[in-house]
């Protein structure tokens, strides 16, 4: 290629892509809102699949490092009714395929693995222009610009350079996470921490849920999911964050002491999380040195696949550009050709909501699909 493929956002999928096509001699530049690669928290745990992001992985020949990684036992998931009862209790034998890693660590293994300056921090792009015959021209919202033959959104949700391909914007799916920490927990929280076990909780009723992992150092990160419309909570106030624990928590009248407390014993404000989707099956006709991944092409409610699917759009594109070195159209065009049916499977799993019975068979078959 005559010039270096241009990826909008150092997310896990785009991360993923420059590091595919660094291990085939081929340049990117990745240019990142984010001043800096510890700007922000990263957020919690990811199960890395063995059928999408370890495969993804093994293509940006980082496998092994990968695995050194891994929290040794959070594979554990338990299921509990309201009252605390547990339905099922899976404990990780070693053996199953989803291992979990804290989403820090495998963005900075990522980073790492990239030549120095490959990332462009504090870049956020203000817009994108076509400039004809495959050509882009991308603004920056500090003036600079840059001329591109080959442009990637993995630019996320709110996709700066998905409107060159697409019409299609997110629309709130229903549901939001309330997000909360309880730090060292199994001293200063142990009911919570025993509640949770050593993986992952799941705690559930129609429509109000509890998510919770065991992180690193005895950390507990909850996600409340309550499926009310974005008006109900732009009724809390989350400037206040012990008025907004007690309004949450307020949902949760009549659910068991201990898992009340990853709510009420939150170490950190409530953050509100709307859950966000592009349209079922999204797809674009192709544009000409343009594509998308991760959530910029896919956008669904949570289900566990999303980190997973970028790297493995992440994997799939630099692997098609290197089978095409001097055919950058053939190469999105299969490229684009394997990722359209698979999102469109994809977002009619996660529009499929669980019942309790299936969360059941879920977590006793070791998480397997």
């Amino acid at each position: 290629m005559n010039s270096p493929v241009t990826i909008i956002g150092a997310g896990l999928g785009g991360l993923v892509l420059a590091r595919v096509l660094h291990v085939h001699g081929i340049p990117s530049e990745v240019y990142e809102a984010e001043p800096s690669p510890t700007a922000r928290a990263q957020g919690g745990m990811l199960d890395i699949h063995d059928y999408n992001g370890q495969l993804a992985l093994e293509a940006a020949d980082l496998l092994d490092e990968f695995r050194g990684l891994v929290l040794e036992g959070r594979q554990a998931m338990r299921v509990v009714d309201r009252d605390g009862t547990v339905l099922v209790d899976k404990a990780d034998d070693g053996t199953g395929g989803r291992p979990e890693v804290q989403r820090g660590d495998l963005r900075r293994l990522l980073l790492d693995s990239l030549p120095d300056g490959t990332v462009r921090w504090g870049h956020r792009v203000e817009g994108v222009r076509a400039l004809g015959d495959g050509r882009h021209e991308v603004s920056f919202a500090d003036g600079g610009t840059v001329v591109t033959s080959l442009l990637v959104g993995a630019d996320g949700a709110w996709s700066r350079v998905r409107p060159l391909l697409s019409a299609a914007t997110p629309e709130y799916g229903g549901e939001s996470f309330v997000e909360t920490y309880l730090f060292d927990g199994d001293t200063r929280h142990p009911d919570a921490a025993r509640v949770v076990g050593g993986g992952m909780l799941l705690a559930f009723s129609p429509d109000r849920e509890i998510h919770a992992h065991r992180e690193k150092g005895g950390t507990l990160h909850a996600y409340v999911v309550i499926a009310e419309p974005l008006e109900w909570f732009a009724a809390v106030d989350f400037t206040d964050p012990a008025a907004a624990t007690a309004r949450i928590a307020l949902e949760f009248e009549g659910w068991a002491p201990e898992l009340r407390a990853l709510i009420t014993e939150t170490d950190t404000p409530p953050v509100h999380r709307p859950h966000y989707t592009l349209p079922a099956g999204h797809r674009w006709d192709r544009v000409p040195g343009a594509t998308l991944l991760g959530d910029a092409a896919h956008l669904s409610v949570p289900d566990g696949e999303g980190a997973n699917l970028a790297m493995l759009d992440g994997a799939d594109l630099g692997r098609a550009l290197a089978a095409h070195p001097d055919d950058v159209e053939a190469a999105l065009a299969e490229y684009e050709g394997v990722l359209f049916p698979r999102s469109a499977e994809q977002s009619a799993k996660a529009a499929y909501k669980p019942t309790p019975e299936d969360l059941v068979e879920f977590v006793r078959t070791a998480g397997e699909r």
